[in-house]
C-alpha cells in the first residue's frame, strides 16, 4: 500500500471581506500518495487556488485537519511551520519567482540558506546536481534575463528539488509557456514522477491536465470529481510530433 503524503479532512476556508462572507472551501477531502501526479483543477473562484496555499502551509484552514507526511500542520507554530515548509515542500510558480540579480545556481541554493546542517559546499553540490536533473548544468552562471521563460521555469524546478522534499506543489507552472516549452516541461516534470517524486499541480487547463495521472476538479469551494487519467499524454511523443522550429524557447 502506498504511503500518504497528504491528508486533508473536512478542510474548511471562510474569509470575511467586509460584510460578505466567502466560503472559498466547503468541506474537502483528499489524499495524495507517494508516487502521486494529481492535477487540482477548476475556473477562477473554484477554490483551487486556496487549496494550494493551505497544502503550502502558506494559509490556514477555518476548520478541518491537514497531515503533510503524517504531521498534523494544525499543531504546528510559525517557527515550526516555516521549518516543515523549507524541508518537505518544493514550490513552483507561474511566474518562476527568480531573483533577478543572482545566478541560476544562486537562486536554486536559496531555499538550502535557511537550514543550518547544510554547509556552503554541500549547498553548491546539491544546486548543481539539481540543475543537472533539469538539463541546465551549461546555464548555472547565467542570470535570469539571460535565459529563455522555459529555462527560467526549469531553475525554478530545480530550486524545488534541492531540498528533497516529499511533495513539488507547482502553480500554473506552465502558464507563461508557449506550446512546445510548455511540453517540454510537462516532460521534466513526468520524468521526475517516473523518478518517484509525488506533485500536485495546479491548472485550469484540460490539456494540461492530462499529462498526470489523476485529475481532481473543484467547483464552488467543493470536489466536484476526481478520477484516473485515462488517455495520458506523453510529452515526448508529443514534442516529435510537432513542427520542427529552427529556434524555441528551450
Amino acid at each position: 500500500m502506498k504511503k500518504t503524503i497528504i491528508k486533508v479532512n473536512d478542510l474548511r476556508k471562510v474569509y470575511h471581506v467586509g460584510e460578505m462572507t466567502v466560503n472559498a472551501l466547503r468541506g474537502i477531502n483528499l489524499e495524495i500518495f507517494e508516487g502521486d501526479f494529481a492535477a487540482i483543477m477548476g475556473a477562477s473562484g473554484s477554490g483551487k487556488s486556496t487549496m494550494l496555499n493551505i497544502l503550502g502551509c502558506l494559509d490556514k484552514p477555518t476548520n478541518g485537519q491537514y497531515l503533510l507526511d503524517g504531521v498534523d500542520m494544525g499543531k504546528l507554530n510559525k517557527n515550526q511551520l516555516a521549518g516543515l515548509r523549507n524541508n518537505k515542500l518544493g514550490f513552483i510558480f507561474q511566474s518562476y519567482n527568480l531573483l533577478p540579480r543572482t545566478t541560476a545556481l544562486e537562486n536554486v541554493e536559496l531555499p538550502l540558506y535557511y537550514n543550518s546542517k547544510v554547509k556552503s559546499k554541500e549547498r553548491k553540490e546539491r544546486a548543481i546536481y539539481a540543475l543537472g536533473q533539469v538539463g541546465l548544468a551549461d546555464r548555472m552562471d547565467h542570470m535570469p534575463n539571460q535565459l529563455s521563460g522555459g529555462q527560467q521555469q526549469r531553475v525554478a524546478i530545480a530550486r524545488s528539488l534541492v531540498n528533497d522534499p516529499v511533495v513539488i506543489l507547482a502553480d500554473e507552472a506552465t502558464g507563461n509557456l508557449d506550446t512546445r516549452t510548455s511540453y517540454e516541461i510537462m516532460e521534466l516534470f513526468q520524468k521526475l514522477n517516473d523518478d518517484g517524486k509525488t506533485i500536485v499541480f495546479v491548472t485550469h487547463e484540460a490539456d494540461i491536465a492530462r499529462f498526470m495521472k489523476r485529475n481532481v476538479i473543484f467547483r464552488d469551494g467543493r470536489i466536484q470529481k476526481e478520477s484516473q487519467v485515462i488517455d495520458r499524454f506523453n510529452a515526448s511523443k508529443l514534442i516529435e510530433a510537432l513542427p520542427v522550429e529552427d529556434e524555441h524557447e528551450l
